[in-house]
C-alpha cells in the first residue's frame, strides 16, 4: 500500500476501535511487509489495540513508512543482489501464504473467526501461484475462517490521459477510450484475487469505495448470528479437486451467503512431482515426525584427514513396510530419502543427501522377507551435531523418519586413535566413482550389519582402523629400529566363557597411508560358534607406544537357513 492508503486504513481502525467496537469483540492486528509480525494478540483493550495502530501508521515514529525506500541504491561495486522488481515477483505468493499461516493459527479457535485484509490489490505478473491461492482458500476454509478483502485505494476516477502520478499517454489511445478501458482492466486483475479470497472463504470484498466503516459493519452483522451447516460427503475420490456447494431454502424472502465450496482430500496417488518433493521437505522441518515406516539407522566414525572424520551412516527399511508391487508397477517400487545433518549449537546444515532408491523385486514373498539398507556419508569436523533422515515408500506415500545427536570427537586426545569396528556378512561391487568412503576395499563395499545378527552359514567380517601407531624406537636386542607394531585379535564370549578367539594379526606398516592408519580386515567363519547370544570384544595393542582398546558388540548368531534371503544394499555417497 502506499503511504496515504496506509493512513486511510488505520484510520478507519481506529474509528473502529473508537466507535464501533463492542465488549464482546476480541480484535488482533496483524502486518506484512518484508515479514509476518503479529502486532496485537487477540484483546478487547481499546486503548492497547488504538496504541498499536497509531505505531503502525507514523503517529508514534515508529510506523510503516519508515520501510519505505528509494529505488535508487547506490553502486558499492558489491556482488549482485537481486533487487525489488525481482523480489516482487513472489508478493503474490508471499501474502497468500501470511493468509494461509495466519489461517492455521486461527484453527485451534472455536467458532467463526473474521479476517480484514487491507490491500492496495494484488498486482499479477502473468505467472500466478494458483497452488497457493487454492492452499490459502483451503486453509481458511478448514479453520473456519472468512476474508474480508478491502480495497485500501477507495474510490478511483481513471482521466484518459492518465493520472498525475503517471507520464502522459501517447498515441490515439486518449482520444479512442482505449486508454481509459486499459486502466479499468488492470483495477479489475488488482482486485480479482482479493475477490476470489472473499468468495470462496464466505466473506465479501469491499471495493471502489472510501467509507471503509461498511466492511467492520459486515463483520460484526456476519458474526453476530449464523447457521453452521454440516454433512458428511459420498463423493469418495481422493483428487483434491475443488467441490461446489450449493444451498436452497424454500423461502423465497431470504438472502442466502454462504462459501461456495472447498478442496476435497488428496492421496498420495494424485500428488504432483513438486507436491511430493514439497512433502518431503515438510516432515524434514516438521516437530512431529511421521513413524508409519519403520526405519533404523546406524553410523560409524573413520578418520579422513587431520580434522575431519568421515561417518558412515547406514539406514535400514524392513520388507515387510513396504506394500506388495503388482509387475506392471514396478517403477513405484522405490524409496525418497531426504537427510540434513546441522550442528547442534547454531543449527546450522553442514551436509545433505536427497536420492531415490530403486527396489528390485523378483517376488512379493521373498521381498517380505528382506531388508532395503541405504549406505551414505558425511564429511564433518570434530563437533555435536543434529542428523535427521526422511524416508517415504512411493507406493501409499506412507512416511518415516530418524533423528539423533551425533557427537564426533576429536581423536587427538584419544590415547589409542581408532576408528569405530564395522561388523557384516556381505560384500557388494563399490561405485566406479571416486568416494572418501572407508570401507570401499579392493573395488568392494562393506555393509555394515545394522542389528548385529548373523547365522552360522555366513562369514564374518569386521574393518577397523589405527590412526597414527608409535614408531619403535629400538628392538629387543637395544638395536635402532623403526617401524610400527600393532597388534590385534578378536575374541567371542557367551556369558563369561570364551568361545572362540582369532589368531594373532600383527600390523608393521600403514597400508593406509593416506589416512595415516594401519588398517585390519578380518574374516571369521560364524560355523565355528553355536546359535545363541555372544559379546565380540576386539582386542588392539599399539606395542610400541604401550597403549591398547579392547572395544566389545553384542550380537546373535542364528541357525542357517535354507533359502538365504540377502538385504538390498542401494548405496549412494
Amino acid at each position: 500500500m502506499e503511504s496515504d492508503e496506509v493512513e486511510r486504513a488505520m484510520s478507519s481502525a481506529e474509528k473502529f476501535v473508537e466507535k464501533q467496537m463492542t465488549p464482546a469483540d476480541l480484535v488482533a492486528i496483524v502486518s506484512l511487509s518484508t515479514a509476518l509480525m503479529v502486532n496485537q494478540d487477540f484483546t478487547s483493550d481499546r486503548q492497547q489495540l488504538t496504541s498499536v495502530l497509531h505505531k503502525l501508521h507514523g503517529l508514534d515514529a515508529t510506523g510503516m513508512e519508515q520501510s519505505n525506500t528509494s529505488d535508487v541504491q547506490e553502486d558499492t561495486g558489491a556482488a549482485f543482489s537481486a533487487d525489488d522488481s525481482e523480489y516482487n515477483i513472489f508478493n503474490t505468493d508471499l501474502r497468500l501464504q501470511a493468509i494461509a499461516q495466519v489461517s492455521q493459527v486461527l484453527s485451534r479457535i472455536d467458532q467463526k473467526k473474521s479476517i480484514l485484509y487491507f490491500s492496495g490489490g494484488v498486482q499479477k505478473t502473468g505467472t500466478e501461484n494458483q497452488s497457493q491461492l487454492r492452499a490459502a482458500v483451503n486453509m481458511a476454509v478448514r479453520a473456519n475462517v472468512s476474508l474480508y478483502p478491502v480495497d485500501t485505494r477507495g474510490l478511483q476516477a481513471f482521466a484518459a490521459g492518465g493520472s498525475a502520478s503517471s507520464a502522459s499517454i501517447r498515441g490515439t489511445s486518449a482520444y479512442s477510450g482505449r486508454a481509459v478501458e486499459q486502466q479499468f482492466d488492470w483495477n479489475f486483475q488488482t482486485q480479482e484475487t482479493l475477490a476470489t479470497l472473499a468468495n470462496d472463504t464466505g466473506g465479501r470484498a469491499f471495493f471502489d469505495t472510501n467509507d471503509f466503516t461498511k466492511a467492520y459493519d459486515r463483520v460484526q452483522a456476519d458474526t453476530s448470528t449464523y447457521y453452521v451447516l454440516g454433512y458428511r460427503s459420498t463423493n469418495t475420490r481422493m483428487d483434491g479437486r475443488y467441490r461446489k456447494i450449493t444451498v436452497k431454502l424454500n423461502r423465497p424472502d431470504v438472502k442466502l451467503e454462504y462459501r461456495t465450496g472447498y478442496y476435497g482430500p488428496r492421496d498420495f496417488q494424485h500428488y504432483t512431482k513438486d507436491d511430493k518433493e514439497q512433502q518431503l521437505q515438510d516432515e524434514l522441518a516438521s516437530d512431529l515426525p511421521n513413524t508409519d515406516v519403520p526405519v533404523y539407522l546406524s553410523t560409524e566414525l573413520f578418520r579422513s584427514q587431520e580434522d575431519k572424520y568421515f561417518i558412515p551412516v547406514s539406514l535400514v527399511v524392513p520388507g515387510s513396510a513396504i506394500p506388495f508391487t503388482p509387475a506392471t508397477e514396478k517403477d513405484k517400487a522405490s524409496l525418497d530419502i531426504l537427510g540434513l545433518v546441522r550442528e547442534k549449537k547454531t543449527n546450522f546444515p553442514v551436509g545433505n543427501v536427497r536420492d531415490t532408491v530403486k527396489i528390485a523385486l523378483e517376488g512379493t514373498q521373498e521381498t517380505r522377507r528382506q531388508n532395503v539398507q541405504y549406505n551414505t556419508g558425511f564429511l564433518l569436523a570434530p563437533g555435536t551435531y543434529h542428523l535427521k533422515l526422511v524416508i517415504r515408500e512411493n507406493q501409499n506415500g506412507s512416511m518415516g523418519s530418524f533423528e539423533t545427536d551425533l557427537t564426533v570427537p576429536d581423536l587427538k586426545k584419544a590415547p589409542l586413535r581408532m576408528s569405530t569396528i564395522v561388523i557384516a556378512n556381505q560384500k557388494s561391487p563399490a561405485p566406479k566413482k571416486k568416494s572418501p568412503n572407508p570401507l570401499i576395499r579392493d573395488g568392494l563395499e562393506i555393509i555394515p550389519n545394522i542389528a548385529h545378527v548373523f547365522r552360522t552359514d555366513q562369514n564374518l567380517y569386521m574393518y577397523y582402523e589405527v590412526y597414527d601407531p608409535a614408531r619403535a624406537k629400538s628392538d629387543d636386542k637395544g638395536k635402532p629400529a623403526s617401524g610400527i607394531r600393532v597388534l590385534s585379535s578378536v575374541q567371542f564370549f557367551r556369558g563369561k566363557v570364551k568361545a572362540y578367539e582369532t589368531p594373532l594379526v600383527e600390523a608393521r606398516e600403514l597400508n593406509t597411508p593416506d589416512r595415516k592408519a594401519a588398517a585390519f580386515q578380518l574374516q571369521v567363519p560364524l560355523s565355528q560358534l553355536k546359535p545363541g547370544w555372544y559379546t565380540c570384544q576386539v582386542n588392539v595393542i599399539d606395542d610400541a607406544g604401550g597403549t591398547f582398546a579392547f572395544p566389545r558388540l553384542p550380537m546373535l548368531v542364528r541357525e542357517a537357513q535354507a533359502t538365504p534371503a540377502p538385504a538390498a544394499t542401494p548405496s549412494g555417497n
